[in-house]
């Protein structure tokens, strides 16, 4: 088989940010009138009394101090608390797409590559903007790309998954380079008004360019890739078109995203921790070949702890597993890309180590050498 390469990346992130002082003192002011309005359901045991968020919360809770999202205005007012859109239509250009060509353009440029050298695009997300048509064929189109794409959705795995299939494909012949991306939109998602959720997602996408012996300066060899799922239902959404005809009745709020954030944590780091030391064994390294470890940005804690006990210490330098989540907040799908992007300087001959993990449960692990 042809050697295989991660060619180049490119992200792309909105303008606005949001601070956790900022996010706390909207929180709060929601929280102040919703107990207000609801003072007597409150006092006759109705329903609960919210209770407020802080900055110190968010920061053990997640390690997020900063996030980038579409519509600051519009999140931090306690009468909208979302982020203000249009719906998909076919006279204007999908947001995936538009931002799913900034990051890709970003990305062609890194792995010196042009239109004509890309045979396919695969589009993953954890949030599709419409069921069809594809987000994919719209960017190839206007990119003037020839050949395939496809969207495909597997929770916060979808961008190593969508690597993964990248490499597969050309694995099997029927495309020499493949231009991967990942938009993640997912604040037009988020209950600004859950306190254990208000705080963790942004916006942000990435690009990457899979190919077949392209070794540029910014190439990475794939040595390895490493898939599992394992059903659970303690991250869900179960908004869908199935919304509109359903005979039971649930509110926005129950079909948006959840999770319970505690049995995840508990659940999943061992579970990766195990994954990713099974997939060293087998290609028989140790930890320490490892000099970066890409990992999902769903939480610093949950990186740092998987971490430690894939080197069995938890003594380590902060450089090893880079948390842009602290800046960006959670960017979903996009994460661990993000973390490549913006910290890969690795030698030539070194490895590192790509992971997402997310709902389903779903892990993907990607082992690569810089070239």
């Amino acid at each position: 088989m042809k050697d295989i390469h991660i060619a180049g990346t490119g992200i792309w992130y909105p303008e606005d940010t949001i601070s956790n002082e900022e996010i706390v003192l909207s929180f709060n002011s929601y929280v102040d009138n919703f107990n207000d309005l609801n003072k007597d359901k409150i006092e006759d045991g109705k329903i609960q009394k919210l209770e407020y968020s802080s900055t110190e919360f968010i920061e053990k809770a997640s390690g997020i101090k900063t996030r980038h999202v579409i519509d600051k205005k519009n999140i931090l007012d306690i009468n909208k608390m979302m982020p203000s859109v249009v719906h998909e239509d076919e006279s204007k250009m999908s947001i995936h797409a538009e931002v799913g060509i900034k990051a890709a353009k970003k990305a062609m440029n890194n792995a010196g590559v042009t239109s004509s050298d890309i045979d396919a695009v695969i589009l993953g997300t954890s949030h599709a903007a419409r069921n069809y048509p594809s987000v994919a064929i719209e960017i190839q189109n206007e990119l003037g790309i020839d050949g395939y794409a496809y969207d495909m959705l597997v929770g916060c795995s979808s961008t190593t998954f969508a690597i993964n299939n990248a490499v597969s494909d050309i694995t099997s012949g029927i495309a020499n380079t493949v231009l991967v991306i990942n938009p993640e939109i997912s604040t037009p998602f988020v209950n600004y008004a859950k306190r254990d959720i208000h705080f963790i997602f942004g916006d942000g996408c990435v690009a990457t360019i899979v190919s077949k012996n392209n070794t540029s300066n910014n190439s990475f060899k794939v040595i390895d890739r490493k898939l599992i799922t394992k059903f659970s239902n303690n991250i869900r959404s179960d908004w869908s078109y199935l919304a509109r005809a359903a005979s039971d009745e649930k509110s926005y709020e129950d079909l948006l995203f959840y999770q319970n954030g505690n049995s995840v944590f508990k659940e999943v780091c061992p579970m990766v921790a195990k994954f990713i030391n099974n997939q060293l064994e087998e290609n028989n390294l140790k930890s320490d070949d490892i000099k970066k470890f890409w990992l999902h940005q769903a939480n610093a804690r949950m990186v740092n702890l998987i971490v430690s006990k894939v080197i069995g210490s938890d003594n380590f330098d902060t450089s090893l597993a880079p948390l842009p989540i602290e800046k960006f907040g959670n960017l979903a799908s996009a994460g661990s890309m993000f973390a490549f992007n913006l910290h890969n300087d690795l030698k030539s001959g070194e490895k590192g180590l790509i992971c997402s993990f997310g709902a389903g449960y779903s892990v993907c692990s990607i082992i690569v050498e810089k070239t």
